[in-house]
């Protein structure tokens, strides 16, 4: 329990300089406030300060090495430095549209990447993850995109081109298929049965259709595919595989419950604060993780933060009037609830690669809710019981990024 070694990314170093560079634009234009106010800021700022206070008592108590509890949890923030980087750094719907059409754009090729991969035999994964890859990492971030996708099509109006995101879909769910990550598909499954709640009233037929797919997968699914899924089951007995009755599971999944009775010996030991961030033994599994290094306080935290994310989430969708900015909303949704399914078997919400991409949407949707929330309070008091007419434009190719426009003067009483 003497700390891990520490491993930088390039993303990391991306993050780092462009943090910079807003906080130079800050320092620039100083009329602007540094930090716009967000349904997100005190839950990060909670979780911040409790990870910090753990990490102190870790180094206070021989757990911690001082410079890999430092660096870790500088790369654990590095995540909300670009959501606060992007809340605060949006002025504009062209700005907004440059960003979600990138995260598309990044979406596809990578998928491509892994999907030229497949005839190697091998199991796919993203490029720039040296020899050995991380297919686990991959299969999160297709799936937090697919999510958005899944939102934007099934929300009406929410896109006026349905082929970019199907194709984008199409790639992505074949890539999915070749990391032969369970927990992705465990998620991806997640996904779907949100998709099949949300249609059941609105599309029967989509929704017959979604469900004859689904119960067809065994015979449309990569042999590959299903042989990793039923591996779980069927592995070689070996030592350390975990039994359930006459059952016996994988040695990789025996791992992760393991790590599950671990964390809970080393939390009785500081069950407040843990041992801190990297005072704790290695764990693949972000909700063992998280109480062996920040204990209680630390799990009670991370659960307000998630709370915050689902209700940003639902407030933009049940109250915004723009269909692409529900949209987005209902795959952020539906991306969240597929990223804690995964997180049982993966360090979903540290890792830089699905991170990226889930505090940009989080942002925007942030964004939205502000522009929504100041727009209605500008509206006058005589006004505020009528019925409010949708805006005619769109926030982005998502939401719309424009404040509210001026009234124009009224005419003076000789004027005709």
């Amino acid at each position: 329990t003497a700390g891990r070694g520490l491993t930088l990314r390039f993303d990391d170093v991306l993050l780092v300089v462009f943090g910079f560079v807003w906080l130079a634009k800050l320092a620039i234009h100083k009329d602007r406030p540094p930090l716009l106010r967000t349904p997100l800021n005190w839950p990060i700022m909670l979780y911040t300060a409790v990870s910090l206070l753990a990490t102190l008592m870790g180094v206070l108590q021989g757990h911690v090495k001082p410079l890999n509890g430092f660096f870790y949890n500088l790369k654990y923030f590095e995540y909300f430095f670009l959501y606060f980087m992007v809340v605060n750094s949006i002025t504009s719907q062209q700005q907004a549209k440059n960003l979600i059409v990138a995260s598309f754009v990044a979406c596809f090729l990578v998928s491509l990447y892994a999907i030229g991969q497949i005839p190697t035999g091998e199991r796919v994964s993203a490029p720039f993850e040296g020899e050995s890859g991380e297919p686990n990492t991959l299969g999160g971030y297709l799936v937090f995109m697919l999510a958005i996708c899944t939102g934007l099509l099934l929300t009406p109006g929410a896109t006026s081109r349905k082929l970019p995101p199907m194709i984008l879909m199409g790639t992505a769910s074949l890539a999915l298929m070749a990391t032969l990550s369970r927990a992705s598909f465990l998620a991806a499954g997640v996904i779907a049965l949100g998709a099949v709640v949300f249609i059941s009233h609105r599309r029967p037929i989509l929704l017959i259709l979604m469900l004859v797919g689904l119960l067809a997968s065994p015979f449309w699914a990569p042999d590959v595919a299903k042989k990793r899924i039923l591996f779980t089951f069927s592995q070689a007995p070996e030592q350390g595989q975990v039994h359930v009755g006459a059952m016996r599971l994988d040695t990789s999944t025996s791992e992760r419950l393991h790590a599950w009775k671990r964390s809970l010996e080393i939390w009785r030991q500081s069950p407040i604060v843990g041992f801190g961030v990297t005072g704790g033994p290695f764990m693949d599994a972000m909700y063992p993780r998280v109480l062996t290094e920040m204990g209680t306080m630390g799990l009670m935290t991370f659960g307000v933060l998630i709370w915050s994310l689902f209700r940003l989430g639902w407030r933009v969708f049940r109250d915004s009037p723009d269909p692409p900015a529900r949209g987005m909303a209902l795959g952020f949704m539906f991306g969240l609830a597929g990223l804690l399914v995964h997180a049982v078997g993966s360090n979903a919400f540290i890792i830089v690669r699905i991170m990226e991409p889930f505090w940009l949407y989080a942002a925007l949707l942030a964004r939205a809710y502000l522009l929504q929330s100041s727009a209605q309070a500008a509206q006058p008091e005589e006004t505020q019981s009528a019925p409010v007419e949708p805006p005619q434009g769109r926030w982005s190719p998502v939401i719309r990024l424009a404040g509210p426009q001026p009234r124009a003067p009224r005419p003076s009483a000789g004027q005709p």
